[in-house]
């Protein structure tokens, strides 16, 4: 079964369609309804969302432990790895992964971060709760044996599923099950990262890319949750132990600069393969399915045989000791660079594992190796090897994975230090607007084509420019005030084209809009003299302000052919006027240009 068809493997999978307890219709008495009359659905929500960020947490913290136990019992115990166990235990594992996940678990395969989007914009939060049981063995079993892979993203897609899962028992409603797998998303990645505020972040930042009261509530709740218990069974020591942070000199940004240079050169060139091998892999005959994986581990098993056993697994006891300057500059751009291949090799075999801390594997090493490079060629430097580390990892999370904000606290919130935090944003914009001007197409979104998906790119929606009313109002015509009669509202109609109307500021606030007829029957019927303001007093029509988004006009000019546009600090000063055919006209050039 090929991993294209992985879209097909989840309508296949996904239930007939159950009568919502909480929707209007079908609505029968159970336990749904036993809990309708005690909490309204968006409470109920607040609470479920403690409750996944619970069995999140316990999912990750047992997923954590079974990577532990699979990496002693496949590669050994020893502070030195045996040679065969280097080579054989991803080769064999690799094995049994391809079967595992093209037999038992298709939907187990990549990283899980576009699944979860898909979920949300595609299957109305339908994750089947095998994906997670198959997320959690097989990649498990790759991070265990070497593959170099990481265990976030796949913590992210347990926490979306076990959230599918438990909103599907409660038969929530249709809006509330597509926010439900974010919501276990964030769980999910707060406990496997040790961050909630990251968490939190990259969900809204990548996944549902807005947010709301009632989904910044949900998904801060579950990420905290997930986030206690972990820290009740792993206790609460960050990923990393911080070597002491600070910024001495402002001469230092130059520095941090030329990483961010260098950063988001080395996250495009990252991007760029991955996108280009797993295509390729994705074209050969399905029976290569098989071994793809296997020879991904075969090829990371002799480049560790070979001298570099840091590049298997997550790594983070590599990066901890590159924060501690316990390699040379030379070798740890040589770690950084076959990081880059290693992972090149895992994901694009379609190998189950996340990207996340490869990422910050090499961004680790190669901000280490720029600052231990620094040192030598410009040696009134005083900056450690440790904080060139620290802000090598926002650096590449800027740049590869393409969320700014996310990079940014995810460093401040490993480290515990917000002293570096202008060096921290120096060097994340620089890589992030590299990477995003020699790679438009962001590698979530690279991926997602390659599946055949066509889901919404969060970055493309940050970047797109917003029509606004004043983009496609008219010049204001001259206001007719209420205080005037309706024969004088006819003398003025005989000075336009018709069939304009007069828009009439009301008094003492408010506006409205006239037409001929309305005119003509009022003095037909004899009522000439009488003001303006006196018939349309009580009709007043909404307005908008130049700065709306043109959308919002399209609420107003179906029921109202003429919507006045008021200025924002003077309600009574006419800015200009739009109507329905102004709204289409300028949305039509707008998509032509």
């Amino acid at each position: 079964m090929l991993p294209d068809r992985q879209s097909d493997l989840l309508i296949d999978e996904i239930e007939p369609a159950r009568p919502s307890f909480f929707s209007r219709s079908g609505f029968k008495r159970s336990r749904g309804a036993v809990l309708e009359s005690v909490f309204r659905e968006d409470r109920l929500f607040l609470i479920l969302s403690v409750f996944i960020g619970i069995f999140s947490g316990l999912s990750v913290v047992c997923f954590r432990f079974a990577i532990n136990w699979a990496r002693i019992y496949l590669l050994g115990s020893g502070a030195v790895l045996s040679p065969v166990r280097l080579v054989l235990a991803p080769t064999l594992t690799g094995l049994v992964i391809a079967v595992l996940v093209i037999h038992v678990f298709p939907l187990a395969r990549g990283s899980g971060v576009n699944q979860t989007k898909a979920a949300l914009y595609i299957y109305n939060g339908y994750i089947p709760l095998r994906t997670a049981v198959g997320k959690f063995i097989t990649s498990a079993l790759a991070i265990g044996s070497g593959q170099s892979l990481g265990p976030e993203d796949p913590s992210l897609q347990i926490g979306a599923s076990l959230a599918s899962a438990i909103g599907r028992t409660m038969n929530l409603s249709r809006d509330r099950m597509r926010l439900i797998a974010p919501v276990g998303a964030a769980a999910g990645l707060a406990a496997a990262f040790n961050a909630p505020i990251s968490a939190v972040l990259f969900v809204i930042e990548e996944v549902i890319g807005r947010w709301t009261a009632g989904i910044l509530g949900s998904v801060v709740l579950s990420a905290v949750s997930s986030v206690v218990v972990m820290r009740w069974f792993l206790g609460s020591e960050s990923l990393f132990r911080i070597p002491p942070v600070q910024l001495q000199q402002p001469s230092e940004l130059v520095a941090y600069g030329i990483l961010g240079v260098l950063g988001g050169l080395a996250s495009v060139a990252f991007a760029s393969g991955i996108g280009t091998l797993r295509a390729k892999c994705r074209q050969l005959p399905g029976w290569t399915q098989y071994f793809q994986p296997a020879i991904a581990g075969l090829l990371i098993g002799c480049i560790a045989r070979l001298g570099a056993p840091q590049i298997m697994g997550a790594g983070y006891e590599y990066m901890d000791r590159a924060m501690h300057g316990q390699f040379t500059w030379q070798m740890l751009a040589l770690l950084a660079g076959l990081k880059i291949i290693a992972t090149l090799l895992s994901f694009s075999s379609g190998t189950p594992g996340g990207m996340f801390a490869p990422t910050l594997f090499i961004g680790a090493m190669l901000g280490a190796s720029i600052g231990g490079a620094e040192h030598i060629f410009l040696p009134h430097l005083t900056i450690s090897p440790g904080t060139y580390a620290l802000v090598g990892m926002g650096v590449l999370f800027a740049g590869f994975l393409r969320a700014p904000m996310t990079s940014v606290f995810m460093v401040l919130e490993v480290s515990g230090n917000y002293s570096i935090i202008l060096p921290v944003l120096i060097a994340n914009t620089f890589a992030y607007l590299i990477s995003r001007t020699l790679q438009p197409i962001a590698i979530f979104d690279v991926l997602t084509r390659q599946d055949g998906l066509d889901l919404p790119s969060m970055e493309e929606q940050r970047e797109e420019g917003i029509l606004r009313v004043e983009d496609a109002m008219r010049p204001a015509p001259d206001v007719v005030d209420a205080e005037e009669t309706f024969d004088r509202a006819r003398q003025r109609f005989a000075a336009i084209p018709p069939p304009e109307e007069l828009v009439v500021r009301l008094d003492p606030t408010g506006w409205c809009t006239l037409t001929r007829d309305a005119v003509e029957t009022m003095i037909n019927e004899g009522k000439g003299a009488m003001t303006l303001n006196s018939v349309l007093a009580t009709q007043p029509i909404p307005f908008l302000h130049p700065d709306h988004p043109l959308e919002t006009a399209l609420r107003f000019t179906d029921r109202v052919p003429l919507v006045p546009v008021v200025n924002r600090a003077n309600f009574r000063k006419l800015e200009g006027i739009i109507s329905q055919r102004d709204v289409l006209v300028r949305y039509r050039e707008f998509g032509e240009g």
